[in-house]
């Protein structure tokens, strides 16, 4: 089907130079003329929707235990009917816009525009999101300060957007939800052979660092349930036995206050951990002098831990930087190798999940990962077992990287063929109407929600707004 997609057969300027030739049968207009504004409050009952930069519009989910909150006074909050787009003024540059899936409140830091009849918002949610419209948007956005820019609805109403007949501009929004289901499905399909693999290269971890290299060895009793049986010239510590546990440090608060931050020291916390691969190579923020008194330096070559938010994911610093007290470094003692440990405590992740009591958030402390044990052969065996787990893990890696690859491929062309159709680039009338109604149903199910990063910003955003 993809295949027999063909450009339009007449063409003719559009007078927007970010649009270019368009077909000839289409036209351009003002979004005030496609969208009405919808100002309406006094609908407390209603779910509370958001808008995230991937998936659009979606009912918020208050119980998940990484989100829950308390939402507080909903007076402010705008009714946005089903079916009326919705965005982010502060972030429909980057694409924070879709279409309410069903009745319900969205944040003063929306908009709510009502699409009248001859206009099918759906095609217009994707029209919006291409990386083109996404420029013009930041253009018409304006604000004091320059990153906190928000395209007002006196602005979005006046910008120009392409416009197709009704009926096309429908049969274009089902072919692209039709393919997006089909890229989802592949994209899934993809991913779960990324876990498979790292199965199977966690599973030679895990043999190496608990039984050792040779498989005719004798073994004795770990005592560690995770463990199980170990060779019999190993022994078994606990892991303060065998490293310095070092907490880290940032005493300000808030902890996102800029006058500590803008230096020359790299400052990593548990997302830049949980990213990196075995080594922490990058970093997104530093600290200033101000910064580094309230916090301490730890030196390249020390082990990270997150111990919050995501527990147990373990990478080493390949530069010196600052990390807060969410994280935890290890500086081995004399007879222990960093890799081994790193090796080790890949493995040991359930365990540090389910020892993070529910009390305290599902938080870990030095103490409790101090007391805990490991299995430990002499210095020598160790770096053998690392040389082993690296030569072995490559394989694994490159086929891991190379369906990573795949999938960023598929999304690269989603991403193009989606601007090609809402732009009039490619015709894809007849494929559309060949689609089965009854599949509408069923696609946005399919569509990729994969956006958790977002939802955190998009969370800070709406909370600062309501305030």
């Amino acid at each position: 089907m993809i295949d027999g997609l063909r450009p339009y057969s007449e063409t003719k300027p559009s007078g927007l130079p970010w649009l270019g030739d368009m077909p000839a049968h289409w036209d351009v207009r003002r979004n005030g003329r496609l969208f009405g504004s919808r100002r309406e409050t006094g609908f407390p009952d209603l779910p509370v929707l958001e808008v995230s930069l991937r998936s659009g519009v979606r009912v918020r989910d208050f119980e998940n235990g990484t989100r829950k909150q308390e939402m507080g006074d909903r007076s402010k909050y705008q009714r946005a009917v089903r079916g009326d787009i919705a965005y982010n003024m502060m972030r429909m540059w980057q694409g924070a816009v879709g279409v309410a899936p069903v009745d319900g409140l969205v944040s003063p830091a929306y908009v709510v525009a009502r699409p009248f009849e001859e206009t099918d918002a759906a095609y217009y949610a994707y029209l919006f999101r291409t990386s083109a419209y996404m420029r013009e948007v930041d253009i018409f956005s304006r604000g004091i300060v320059p990153d906190r820019n928000r395209l007002y609805w006196e602005s979005f109403k006046q910008m120009p957007s392409v416009y197709p007949p009704f009926e096309e501009q429908r049969l274009i929004a089902r072919f692209l939800d039709w393919h997006g289901a089909q890229t989802a499905k592949l994209i899934r399909a993809k991913k779960k052979i990324i876990a498979l693999l790292n199965e199977q290269k966690q599973a030679i971890i895990h043999h190496a660092v608990t039984r050792g290299l040779d498989p005719n060895v004798r073994v004795k009793p770990s005592g560690i349930p995770w463990v199980g049986d170990v060779p019999e010239g190993w022994e078994v510590k606990r892991i303060k036995q065998i490293s310095r546990i070092l907490r880290g440090k940032f005493t300000h608060r808030p902890r996102n206050d800029p006058a500590f931050y803008g230096g020359p020291y790299p400052f990593i916390q548990t997302g830049g951990v949980a990213r990196a691969s075995m080594y922490i190579s990058d970093f997104l923020q530093t600290l200033n002098e101000k910064g580094l008194a309230v916090s301490k330096l730890f030196p390249k070559g020390t082990l990270c831990m997150t111990i919050a938010a995501n527990i147990g994911d373990v990478a080493i610093l390949d530069f010196d930087a600052c990390f807060p007290d969410s994280v935890v470094g290890f500086a081995p003692k004399n007879g222990s190798d960093i890799n081994y440990l790193y090796s080790v405590f890949k493995c040991m992740k359930p365990e540090l999940m389910a020892e993070a009591p529910v009390n305290t958030q599902g938080n870990l402390n030095v103490e409790r990962i101090g007391a805990m044990y490991i299995p430990v052969p002499c210095i020598e065996e160790q770096q053998a077992i690392t040389r082993e787990i690296a030569v072995q893990s490559k394989a694994w890696d490159q086929l891991i990287e190379r369906t990573k690859s795949e999938i960023a491929l598929v999304q690269e062309f989603r991403v193009r063929l989606i601007s090609d159709v809402v732009t009039g680039k490619l015709d894809v009338r007849a494929a559309a109407a060949s689609l089965s109604e009854i599949l509408e149903a069923e696609l946005i199910e399919e569509l990729i929600e994969d956006d958790d990063l977002d939802e955190a910003v998009d969370d800070a955003e709406n909370q600062e707004v309501a305030a």
